[in-house]
């Protein structure tokens, strides 16, 4: 599957940084592999499973490193529309200093119990930010100013594993940081496998 979700993202003329999360050693040679003429793509490697909020600040430190202004966030399974990427984009650019974020719209291919989930985490994020601001906080297709991300980690503590996607929703919406949303379309990969623990993660 991400070998189809790198060729998507060919077409874009963006850099990608690729963080391989402790996977096994047959994986991560398989996907260096893969990556090893292509000098638009950076693969960084966690020796062992550290969780998907580690992961992202993994590359979201070496994009700070690198002087990149914005970070756009995609899961590697293929759920996400990568050619939703520019109009991401195109709002980043009206507005640099605001987290500009997916709002999912789900087909029928969406599990029953992940409906309830998403529901639940909703209820939650309500009574932890005292609004109806946060209209979504689990879509992983994101674009971050990185500075702006950079600093919200400074200042809160966030998960390292599946609860970052929704944690540094809630601590952006406590900083006051600008939200917006675009409708994009999510698909969920027959064989596709959730991390998501209903309890740890909210």
């Amino acid at each position: 599957m991400i070998d189809q979700v790198i060729e998507k993202l060919k077409g874009l003329s963006l850099p990608l940084i690729l963080v391989d999360d402790g996977s096994s050693r047959e994986s991560f040679y398989s996907v260096q592999r893969m990556v090893v003429d292509q000098s638009w793509i950076k693969l960084l490697h966690h020796a062992s499973n550290r969780g998907k909020g580690a992961a992202f600040l993994t590359g979201l430190r070496y994009a700070r490193r690198s002087s990149y202004t914005h970070v756009v966030q995609i899961d590697a399974d293929g759920q996400h529309n990568c050619d939703d990427i520019p109009r991401l984009l195109a709002l980043a650019r009206q507005s640099p200093e605001a987290i500009v974020s997916g709002f999912p719209i789900f087909g029928k291919d969406m599990p029953r119990s992940r409906y309830y989930g998403r529901l639940i985490t909703h209820l939650l994020v309500i009574v932890e930010t005292l609004s109806l601001s946060v209209r979504d906080s689990m879509c992983g297709f994101r674009v971050y100013p990185v500075e702006l991300t950079n600093s919200l980690f400074d200042k809160y503590f966030i998960g390292a594993r599946m609860d970052f996607d929704t944690e540094v929703m809630v601590k952006a919406n406590w900083s006051g940081t600008t939200i917006l949303y675009l409708p994009t379309r999510v698909v969920y990969p027959i064989s596709g496998i959730s991390h998501f623990h209903y309890i740890h993660d909210n």
